[in-house]
């Protein structure tokens, strides 16, 4: 199976959580422990689940502020 590595502009996120519930593998959530620059709780990669991501992209897809880059190796 392809692999990848998703990546995001954790200040642009505003935290709507659509990355979050179209992700496949359930990586991805959103930091509640954090508040970025906007006000938000961004989204991010669930500890330890870094080598999870697949590499399918539909978190970007589906970002409507286009905040992740999906690397696929």
């Amino acid at each position: 199976m392809a692999k990848g590595r998703v990546a995001f502009d954790r200040d642009l996120c505003k935290g709507c959580g659509l990355c979050v519930s179209v992700c496949p593998e359930h990586m991805l959530e959103l930091d509640t422990a954090t508040i970025n620059r906007k006000g938000y709780h961004p989204a991010h990669v669930v500890e330890g689940r870094e080598d999870d991501c697949i590499g399918c992209a539909l978190c970007a897809v589906m970002c409507p502020d286009q905040v992740i880059t999906v690397e696929k190796f």
